[in-house]
């Protein structure tokens, strides 16, 4: 039997991969926005605590950093659908439920990487406010600013200007952590790479071109950054 056409194989035509691979693409996407959205949400309240805390407030949040950036993510992952599914099933057997209920791929995968992102999202808020100028503050209180004032006109504009260099770097990350999460089931890009794969017995081209819509997604994203990174910077002198 001849080896079918590459070009066939991953077309959109009737039996090819190509549907499922642009499928796959988009859930990598969801679960990399999902997971960089729970990070960035973590990450400011994590920032806050290490700035404003007190002191045991401090030591959680240098606790949760320190743990979530020692361990491997793929650990996290691991522990989120296996201690999820062994919750839910604890609970379904409390409601009278037999057997073994799985915790949702997607929403353990978009929790890891949101809880790992938001310790490295952590970190650059904490250090994006460290930049912010006193004096700036300092005028802001001048003028009569209140507090919630100061912070949605001077404090969070300017910590996002230095911050997006940083969260760039973090999303990034987060888009080649969403590929660990194809170990839960979820059909994202790599896991139907892999399908893919075993069924045509070609590995290597299906990996390829993975990694090419991989390199594509990192690419419009980054560019997407860049513009933001000019946007908030207007009327900055650079050096």
């Amino acid at each position: 039997m001849n080896q079918p056409d590459f070009l066939d194989v991953v077309s959109f035509a009737p039996g090819g991969w190509g549907g499922a691979l642009l499928a796959g693409a988009w859930m990598t996407i969801l679960i990399a926005i999902s997971g960089f959205l729970i990070g960035s949400i973590i990450g400011t309240f994590g920032a806050w605590a290490k700035v404003s805390g007190g002191r045991t407030i401090r030591a959680i949040a240098d606790g949760y950093t320190t743990v979530l950036r020692g361990i491997p993510d793929l650990l996290v992952i691991y522990l989120f659908y296996f201690g999820g599914s062994a919750a839910v099933t604890a609970i379904g057997r409390f409601f009278g439920s037999e057997g073994f209920i799985g915790f949702p791929g997607f929403l353990a995968g978009a929790l890891a990487v949101g809880i790992t992102s938001g310790a490295q999202q952590t970190e650059v808020f904490r250090g994006a406010f460290k930049a912010v100028h006193r004096g700036e503050i300092e005028a802001a209180v001048a003028c009569g600013m209140s507090r919630a004032v100061r912070f949605r006109r001077i404090i969070a504009p300017l910590t996002l200007r230095h911050a997006l260099p940083g969260m760039g770097n973090v999303w990034q990350v987060v888009l080649k952590e969403s590929a660990l999460v194809s170990i839960t089931g979820v059909a994202e890009l790599l896991r139907q790479a892999q399908v893919g794969a075993g069924s045509t017995g070609m590995p290597f081209n299906f990996y390829v071109v993975a990694g090419a819509i991989y390199l594509m997604i990192s690419t419009f994203s980054g560019a997407l950054l860049q513009w933001s990174e000019r946007y908030f910077s207007r009327g900055v002198r650079r050096n």
